[in-house]
């Protein structure tokens, strides 16, 4: 039987002594025997932080960010493969779709995050001067920097893919290097894609390892610059998060487990309602896809008592339709349990259920399967399985016992108060639901829920035509939640990277916060030179180069000629007497006029290496500006992020960020804010795609 091999220090290798057996979950034939044991586990940690550590550490954001993007494209080249192994698992095409594409997004998705927001440097400035005296010559800022350790990533088998995407991204992104640990039970899958990733040649050695099998004592080798994350049961995150070595270095453990999700139906919705349908297709699929193994899986489906019966039948008729069996038959619907001793347990948390006085509606038992096609009987197939509940409010076990398949439990309340006390009951959940037309219950369930889930969703019939479903996490919003859920956090867009970064207050003086930083702030020194900054390509700009205009005195006619030719005619700027009794005391300029004004001060009109205004950001007007008052400008180039050059056609370039001040004859600022411009770059680098 083949070996599945791990990737430690810079080779496969096969592990030695007692193996586990991975089998096929729809033929139940083994497959693969799976062993860590005389593999370098501890090396491991060494050679990522000394070799994979480095590399990534000295890559800029803006690197980092191109190599994610490779990466994702040769993943989707070579999906095909990934798709094959992944009908192993017991997944059908669909659920393959979530798990591999959906992963793949996720690199696409942080890559695009990074190039748009995240400096070409290897410090991250997070957020602008902050001073700390009356002449601002003593100031802070925070800074995020690559932490010199390496993350350990502990994934469930539900999905093998995504599962590890979803925690490399930012870990990349932050300049890590990380060490996988899948689940066994489908560990092959895991192991296909970094063998893709390996053997592209598209990230640095060291950067990502992969142990198949057990960790050993990993843990007592860990230190506090390190990571660790987990995903799976609560019982097993909490043994780990006690674990004495990690309390000891206080290293950072993130957990996300499994919760007892819950969809509300609002007590507004009646069964002519579109929003009725959307509920019983949403709790349907959540109840079948990938077999009902999801962490995100609705478990809990709380109704208003007064439509129970109408969405029992809805359900049992949604769910008698749905085809079980071979996930390669195109007419199959849900495929398989990972394997029998999933499905085994499955059966006897749906026995506690049983027990506790819940009423089995449909499926709950192995001799309710009905298989489609020929599909082998040997495999780890589970009927999808509707409970009742008739009082959830004292019945403990439907808030606290979940079975990790196809299964559901129905439950009723009579007001809103109550389905937000049985949606409490779950402790902590990853996500729920509330599907609903009317804003008011919406107002209420959200605001008295959302401190027990990391992320809700309301469906109604408008948002019900795009929405990505109560099981999608998505890279932009948080995946995790508290209690039962975890406790942690990942994804969540740019502030998943941070979870990997450490943050620092950086004090001093504004000059050498704009070194340490390479990105100038106010008060620090700066460049002037004879040669309008307008006129130098992206390369020749600096950091901190300025120029301090001529000055314009603004007029009366400057304010009417304003008002007519942008509509304009506000009493602050038109009224002789409203502006005498306003709180400017006269009348005064328009702020767009005042930055309109700016700009024919600062820019240079000829044609030039500025290819365009991209932006202006923070827009503050701080004083009136009134008839009589000079203007004048002060233009600081800020920062500078290089844009990759797409096609051979395009013209290289970077966004140059300036400050820009607008002072009055007082030298007092009266306008300040960020403009970007993109600039055009000397020399191209355009490289082909992967």
């Amino acid at each position: 039987m083949q070996q599945l091999t791990s990737y430690l220090c810079g080779a496969w290798a096969d592990g030695q002594g007692n193996t586990r057996t991975i089998h096929h979950a729809v033929s139940g034939e083994a497959l693969y025997q799976v062993s860590s044991e005389g593999l370098p586990l501890v090396e491991s940690l060494e050679y990522a932080r000394k070799k994979g550590g480095k590399a990534l550490a000295a890559m800029t954001f803006q690197q980092r960010a191109q190599m994610m993007k490779a990466v994702a494209k040769h993943l989707l080249a070579n999906k095909e493969v990934l798709y094959a192994l992944s009908t192993e698992t017991g997944a059908t095409r669909a659920d393959s779709w979530v798990d591999i594409e959906g992963g793949v997004a996720t690199l696409f998705s942080y890559a695009g995050l990074a190039g748009r927001e995240l400096p070409d440097d290897t410090l991250w400035p997070e957020d602008e001067m902050i001073p700390l005296s009356k002449q601002s010559q003593f100031v802070a800022r925070h800074v995020l920097t690559s932490r010199p350790g390496v993350a350990l990533h502990i994934n469930a088998f539900n999905f093998p893919c995504w599962g590890m995407l979803e925690k490399l991204a930012p870990t990349w992104m932050a300049g890590m290097p990380a060490i996988i640990k899948p689940a066994t039970a489908s560990a092959q899958l895991t192991q296909a894609m970094v063998k893709m990733i390996i053997d592209s040649g598209l990230v640095p050695e060291g950067a990502l390892q992969l142990i198949c099998g057990g960790i050993g004592d990993l843990f007592d080798h860990l230190d506090y610059q390190d990571a660790v994350t987990f995903t799976g049961s609560a019982q097993t995150g909490l043994k780990l998060r006690a674990h004495p070595r990690l309390i000891e270095k206080s290293i950072s453990f993130t957990m996300e487990a499994d919760s007892l999700n819950c969809c509300i139906l609002g007590e507004d919705v009646t069964p002519d309602m579109p929003e009725f349908g959307v509920f019983i297709k949403e709790v349907t699929r959540e109840m079948t896809v990938k077999a009902g193994q999801k962490c995100t899986a609705i478990r809990r489906i709380i109704v208003p008592a007064n439509q129970m019966e109408a969405v029992k039948q809805a359900l049992l008729k949604r769910l008698a339709g749905v085809t079980v069996g071979d996930p390669t038959l195109p007419e199959v619907r849900m495929g398989a349990l990972i394997n029998v001793e999933q499905r085994d347990e499955v059966q006897a948390r749906v026995n506690e259920l049983r027990d506790s006085g819940c009423e089995v509606l449909c499926g709950g038992s192995l001799d309710k399967l009905v298989l489609t096609g020929n599909s082998n009987r040997n495999g780890a197939f589970y009927p999808p399985t509707l409970l009742y509940c008739a009082d959830p409010m004292t019945n403990q076990a439907v808030h606290s016992t979940e079975a990790f398949g196809p299964v559901s439990t129905l439950m009723a309340y009579q007001d809103t108060g109550q389905a937000i006390a049985l949606a409490m009951m779950g402790q902590g959940s990853l996500v729920g639901s509330l599907v609903t037309a009317d804003e008011q219950i919406a107002l209420q369930v959200i605001r008295a829920t959302a401190c027990a889930h990391g992320r809700m969703l309301v469906l109604d019939e408008a948002a019900s035509a795009e929405s990505t479903g109560h099981g999608s996490p998505l890279p932009m919003l948080v995946h995790g939640g508290p209690g039962r859920a975890g406790g942690g956090e990942e994804l969540g867009g740019l502030r998943a990277v941070k979870h990997y970064m450490q943050r620092t207050a950086i004090q001093g003086s504004p000059s050498m916060l704009a070194a340490i930083g390479r990105e100038w702030v106010r008060g620090a020194k700066v460049k002037e030179e004879p040669i309008h900054p307008f006129r130098k390509y992206f390369e020749q700009i600096d950091i901190g180069e300025s120029l301090l205009t001529a000055r314009r005195t603004v007029t009366e006619a400057d304010i009417v000629n304003f008002a007519c030719l942008s509509g304009d005619h506000f009493y602050a700027h038109m009224d002789k007497i409203g502006a005498a009794q306003s709180l400017f005391g006269e009348r005064v300029a328009h702020g767009y006029f005042i930055v309109s004004a700016a700009a024919g001060l600062f820019v240079d009109g000829a044609v030039g290496p500025v290819l365009a205004n991209y932006g202006m950001e923070n827009l503050r007007f701080i004083e009136p500006v009134k008839i009589g008052d000079t203007i004048q400008v002060r233009l600081t180039c800020k920062k500078k992020v290089k844009k990759v050059q797409k096609t051979p056609e395009d013209k290289p370039h970077g966004v140059v960020m300036w400050d820009v001040q607008v002072l009055n004859q007082e030298q007092q600022p009266v306008a300040l804010y960020s403009i970007l411009t993109l600039v055009e770059r000397q020399q191209g680098d355009f490289v082909a795609s992967v």
